[in-house]
């Protein structure tokens, strides 16, 4: 990666670019195979950045009034 995104909305925005050079052929084929590792590596991290989240995710339980984790199915 050129740059290093810090957070979950700068990785985001790079892999949007990183998408719109390869749709738009703006790059030779080499660059965009390199672009599309990177692209790879920024989804990684954005799905991290969720699976993180959403670990952090608390509801409020009406029965007993207290914050519980969130339960996915």
């Amino acid at each position: 990666m050129t740059n290093n995104p810090k957070n979950f909305e700068q990785a985001i925005e790079e892999l949007e670019i990183i998408v719109s050079q390869i749709e738009n052929n703006d790059i030779a084929l080499d660059a965009a195979l390199e672009k599309y590792q990177q692209g790879i590596a920024l989804i990684k991290l954005c799905q991290t950045k969720l699976t993180e989240a959403e670990q952090q995710i608390k509801i409020l339980d009406p029965e007993s009034n207290t914050l519980k984790d969130l339960q996915l199915k």
